[in-house]
């Protein structure tokens, strides 16, 4: 078994080039169809809200999740049982995470009717939201009168989209494991798939290949490539694309790796094709036909982690991570802070 990385480098000349040729006709197919297509699968979008209103629980509290910069649905003051009814004389009274009352505030929308938005919301706003509802019940002959009171609890959490990075691995017959073309060709395998997606300001990372010998069904032994690398959308210039979309990044930047990984997809989808039509004599490095396989994996920015059994509502949102906790980086997993008491939401550092 012979191995190697991204960073092989062989004397030039040695590659098989009746392969490059294939590469290079399917590059130019492909971004064709590309500039035609467009980035046509949009981001994936967190869907657990399916109405504007969340209405409170006097059981226990609610749990909503809003998106960075976003508005948040309306926060209800009266459960939905309650709603159906007749309510005299209602009084809501809104205590934010900081014990403050929040009628008022600049970053709040307060209805006459107790109903709370959070305006752009981030993580500084994240925590408990609580309102009192106080009405009357009147007897029918309209001489007892009884006030009554009621408390909703609503937990209230920022959350972004996770960033995407597509892990990829194809396999590729060689002649053999010790074949000198083997590195060569893999270099300008990197090269070919980092111009095919360089428009949308994504490239190719984390690569290797490895030599193996397999025996498939039906089919003699027959030494092949096994290459794996990750499609990551922070090639240089991605922060300009992000500039121009405001706030939301990761829509733009996932929106990109997508439509990479759409590419590449379709030009390894494609490799059987052309060289059954372009070429007379098999390439001595040729593509195993359905052998793409492709997983994603998700990252968090800093301040924020995925706990699916906390935020089980969503489970795949990255959630400012709580107090207490901390992410210094793009891990997933908010950690414990024990050298101090961390009192926010979405801490970057302990």
């Amino acid at each position: 078994m012979q191995g190697g990385s991204g960073r092989l480098s062989l004397p030039l000349g040695v590659a098989p080039r009746l392969l490059l040729l294939a590469v290079g006709l399917l590059m130019k197919t492909l971004t064709g169809q590309a500039q035609e297509d467009g980035a046509n699968e949009a981001p994936h979008a967190v869907k657990f809200i399916t109405k504007n209103y969340i209405y409170g629980n006097p059981e226990h509290k609610v749990n909503v999740y809003v998106k960075m910069h976003k508005d948040s649905p309306f926060l209800v003051c009266m459960d939905l049982t309650l709603s159906q009814s007749e309510v005299i004389d209602p009084n809501y009274l809104w205590i934010g995470p900081q014990g403050q009352n929040l009628e008022k505030q600049s970053h709040v929308n307060l209805t006459e009717t107790g109903k709370l938005r959070l305006l752009h919301f981030n993580e500084d706003l994240s925590g408990s939201y609580t309102c009192t509802l106080s009405y009357r019940v009147v007897q029918g002959d309209l001489q007892a009168e009884e006030e009554k009171f009621q408390a909703y609890k609503f937990m209230v959490y920022a959350y972004r989209e996770p960033d995407y990075t597509y892990q990829i691995s194809v396999h590729f017959t060689t002649k053999d494991c010790g074949f000198v073309g083997n590195a060569e060709f893999f270099k300008e395998l990197q090269k070919v798939l980092d111009d095919l997606i360089a428009h949308l300001t994504c490239h190719v990372i984390e690569s290797s290949y490895k030599c193996h010998t397999v025996k498939r069904p039906k089919h003699v032994l027959e030494d092949e490539l096994f290459v794996t690398f990750q499609v990551n959308p922070f090639a240089p210039g991605w922060e300009a694309a992000c500039n121009q979309a405001g706030t939301d990044c990761e829509d733009v930047t996932n929106g990109h790796v997508q439509e990479a990984r759409r590419l590449i997809e379709e030009f390894f989808r494609k490799q059987s094709y052309v060289l059954r039509h372009e070429f007379q004599n098999t390439p001595v490095i040729h593509y195993v036909d359905h052998s793409f396989q492709v997983m994603r994996i998700d990252s968090c920015r800093p301040g924020f982690g995925k706990n699916d059994a906390t935020h089980n509502d969503c489970t795949n949102c990255c959630v400012a991570c709580d107090p207490g906790t901390y992410s210094p980086n793009n891990n997933v997993i908010c950690l414990k802070c024990t050298n101090i008491r961390i009192k926010s939401y979405g801490a970057k550092s302990c």
